[in-house]
């Protein structure tokens, strides 16, 4: 039994294996008083690794700075990652059906909100949007990391119905954010097996410690008018509002390679940590 609480990994390898191991960290929900214990434990076979989880974090969670919609509640996640991921011919976009990720503490990374424009909804606010109830297919979906508040706490979780604790971006744990020597460690796998970094990586001509950049920009100009749309300039409510222009080092599923290893990168910005899947999820991270 590995003791991971507020645990600084150092890993670069992005074979799941490597991580094979049974994981405890004693927690308290802050805002309950409450003590939790997380388990996180990683087997593999050969082909692909088998991850176990609670999705407990690592850290004392719900911090003054969260609004959970429900109480964190236990859950059995049980999770397969191949080892010998491949790009597929075309990206998968990232839906509402799946789990994009589990990081290497038990936490799911689920980057799609429930929230979007919907100006007739009982519960829409001044401008309009709803925080949850919008389905798979909207025109404007919220950016959860954007304007509008989803009540995530410190470490950008927080929970959807049943207490699933989840992360809609960086999750602010795991790696050094001052990493200079070697860069950020592996911290998570997506779900077509490729792994995530934090933010920094070597340049393999320089020798330099450098910071991942997004390559989403914010597009010009203004929303289109008329019913449907809420109008405004694009300023990040909505995740139409951003456009992939190759402004940063990432490709458009955020992700790059270095030293022959493919992975994702956490960012600043829109996306956060993942645009796309740049390989083929596996089916075991469907939600329904």
């Amino acid at each position: 039994m590995v003791d991971i609480k507020n645990v600084v990994l150092t890993n670069l390898s992005g074979d799941c294996a490597e991580y094979s191991a049974t994981y405890q960290a004693n927690v308290t929900d802050i805002t309950r008083d409450m003590d939790f214990v997380s388990t996180f434990d990683v087997s593999e076979d050969g082909q692909s690794c088998t991850v176990s989880a609670n999705a407990i974090p690592n850290y004392d969670f719900n911090d003054s700075s969260a609004h959970f919609a429900e109480p964190v509640a236990e859950q059995q996640i049980s999770l397969s990652i191949p080892r010998t991921p491949q790009a597929a011919t075309t990206p998968t976009a990232l839906s509402m059906q799946s789990d994009n990720a589990i990081m290497l503490n038990g936490v799911v990374l689920d980057l799609i909100a429930n929230g979007c424009y919907k100006p007739d909804d009982a519960a829409a606010d001044q401008d309009g949007n709803i925080a949850n109830g919008c389905g798979p297919t909207v025109d404007w979906r919220l950016d959860p990391m954007g304007p509008v508040s989803f009540g995530t706490d410190s470490h950008n979780g927080h929970t959807q119905p049943g207490g699933l604790y989840h992360y809609h971006g960086n999750p602010h744990a795991l790696f050094d954010p001052e990493e200079t020597n070697q860069g950020s460690p592996v911290i998570g796998f997506a779900a077509d097996g490729f792994p995530i970094y934090g933010p920094h990586y070597i340049d393999t001509q320089t020798g330099e410690m450098r910071h991942a950049v997004s390559g989403y920009t914010l597009k010009a100009g203004t929303r289109p008018s008329g019913k449907g749309s809420p109008g405004g300039s694009y300023d990040g409510t909505y995740i139409q509002d951003y456009e992939y222009t190759q402004a940063g080092t990432l490709d458009a599923c955020n992700g790059m390679t270095v030293n022959g290893q493919y992975g994702y990168y956490v960012t600043d910005s829109y996306p956060y940590v993942m645009g796309c899947f740049t390989g083929t999820p596996d089916p075991s991270f469907q939600k329904f």
